[in-house]
């Protein structure tokens, strides 16, 4: 790690602000890059996974699946993206390749020249975007309720984007908690853990940041994808696509048919599909995401981490 870019604060309730939630077993520090403070939660030794959070939660959501890749040899490295959890921007400008531009600049202050990946949601888009930019960079990629981005375009995915209106005219001050409902989740998660996954909505960064993460990138990344840019170009990286059997309209047979000539856009690509999960798969199915993670990065054999 580049000393100079890397700055420890510890884990005490009076240092966080708001405090972090509870998390056994993880260590705090920040990283600061040109523009931006960004708070990593880590947790293992071993070869680095990096774990990419979705909307609109933070690292806390890996915090039962970190320590299930730690246990199997892994370093997890759960970063905080640019308008969340308890990461700090000087500029509050979010674009299309915002958070890869992030993102590369955190792998470099973490010295991390190669790594593998585990994102969900928004994380999976600086996440694929690194892998089709910079396919050197990544070991393998699991990908959680995104669609790979070469998979064709059907007006039946369109109901998967209901929720973005609401989320482009977000008020500051309003509460995100409509999110967790059943069309989003399978099992209703308790009031205490949407707090803990909403609590830095009291920074007005974050809680102003909404709009921003969704018009400056959400919708231009959609729109890039419907337009099938990405099926002018080849995804190297070994790349596996999650989807909760839950998380309508990405139904199994929708997106099997859709994904049918992945070998036409990808060199190792692969669908896996969990029962009783919906959008937030990683809270309704923890154990089968870090299943699925460690078969996955478990197929290529360099380094070789010591399995369970």
């Amino acid at each position: 790690m580049d000393e100079h870019a890397r700055h420890t604060l510890e884990a005490r309730a009076p240092t966080w602000a708001p405090p972090l939630p509870d998390a056994p077993g993880f260590e705090h520090l920040v990283v600061e890059t040109p523009g931006l403070r960004s708070h990593v939660a880590t947790i293992g030794e071993g070869e680095p996974v990096v774990l990419l959070h979705g909307f609109p939660e933070h690292w806390w959501m890996w915090r039962e699946v970190a320590p299930r890749l730690a246990a199997a040899g892994y370093r997890a490295v759960c970063p905080d993206l640019r308008g969340t959890g308890w990461t700090e921007a000087v500029d509050p400008r979010i674009g299309p390749e915002t958070y890869l531009d992030d993102l590369i600049a955190l792998l470099d202050a973490l010295a991390l020249e190669r790594s593998r990946f585990l994102a969900h949601d928004m994380g999976a888009i600086p996440a694929a975007q690194l892998a089709y930019r910079h396919p050197e960079r990544v070991r393998s990629l699991v990908q959680l309720s995104v669609p790979p981005f070469f998979m064709g375009f059907s007006p039946k995915l369109a109901p998967g984007f209901r929720h973005m209106p609401r989320l482009l005219a977000h008020r500051p001050g309003r509460s995100l908690d409509w999110l967790y409902d059943e069309g989003h989740i399978a099992h209703p998660p308790s009031a205490a853990t949407v707090a803990a996954h909403l609590a830095p909505a009291s920074r007005p960064e974050v809680d102003g940041a909404v709009r921003r993460i969704f018009g400056g990138m959400a919708i231009p990344m959609s729109l890039r994808f419907a337009r099938g840019e990405y099926r002018r170009q080849r995804l190297h990286p070994p790349t596996l696509v999650v989807f909760g059997r839950l998380d309508h309209p990405w139904d199994e047979s929708l997106i099997r048919r859709l994904c049918r000539d992945a070998d036409r856009y990808a060199d190792d690509f692969g669908l896996a599909f969990v029962d009783d999960a919906a959008h937030f798969i990683v809270d309704d199915a923890p154990d089968a995401v870090a299943e699925l993670a460690l078969d996955h990065f478990g197929r290529t054999t360099e380094p070789s981490p010591r399995t369970e």
